[in-house]
């Protein structure tokens, strides 16, 4: 195995271990990193607890969800087509997290509560946020294009009544991003309990742009979350992942 499949199988289990901590991922969800120089891409077995996943677990897959590299009789999750099709369409994303916000998701369920960016990082989202209108499991190829051609060139969607999608350019990036993406809707749902919410302008955002640095923020970002896991004791010590 090369050392960069070592690491990205150490980036996918303590991303998946972080957002299971931070209450996104819980029993059910899923993290995906492209493999570089492969059409192929690490993930969870279906049946592997996202608060004991290790990088041994991980499963090598291809864009159709085959299976390519393994133990033994292990599956992926039913919603890997989700992850193929969206690796598949889009060569400039590199992780694919998935999972279910009820919260988040609440802004699915209710005419004319489009959610917005309002906090400063939601300016990631300023492209838009769509919505996937069929609430059904991914679970074949064709479910999984139909997510990813609503995704288009966007870096977040919803599935309606169902959960989350947060693409980016690395594991890293892709947590950061779903830690962000929730803490923008939580904080609008909250917000709204006040009176009318004033999302982020155009203006607002081309200013907070200028001076942000993307990934200084991310390595911080990652940092913290990497150092508070080994401080509870969820993250080990010899994973070469500061």
């Amino acid at each position: 195995m090369s050392a960069n499949e070592t690491l990205l199988r150490q980036e996918v289990a303590a991303c998946t271990l972080i957002l299971n901590d931070e209450g996104l991922m819980g029993y059910s969800g899923h993290v995906s990193a492209r493999l570089p120089g492969e059409n192929a891409y690490l993930i969870q077995p279906i049946d592997v607890s996202r608060a004991g996943l290790t990088p041994d677990d991980l499963l090598v897959c291809d864009y159709d969800g085959r299976v390519l590299r393994g133990n033994g009789k292990a599956r992926p999750p039913a919603e890997v087509f989700l992850h193929g099709e969206i690796l598949r369409a889009r060569p400039d994303v590199h992780s694919v997290a998935h999972f279910h916000h009820d919260l988040t998701n609440v802004f699915t369920l209710v005419e004319g509560a489009e959610l917005s960016p309002i906090k400063n990082h939601a300016i990631r989202w300023r492209s838009g946020i769509p919505v996937h209108p069929d609430p059904s499991h991914v679970s074949d190829s064709g479910l999984g294009a139909a997510v990813a051609a609503t995704l288009g060139p966007h870096h977040a969607l919803q599935i309606r009544a169902h959960g989350q999608v947060i693409v980016a350019e690395s594991v890293r990036a892709v947590l950061i991003d779903a830690i962000h993406f929730v803490e923008n809707a939580v904080t609008m749902y909250h917000a709204a309990a006040l009176g009318r919410v004033r999302a982020l302008s155009a203006a607002d955002m081309d200013a907070f742009a200028v001076a942000f640095k993307r990934q200084r923020h991310i390595d911080k970002l990652w940092d913290y979350y990497v150092g508070r896991g080994r401080t509870k004791g969820f993250l080990p010590e010899d994973w070469k992942i500061d």
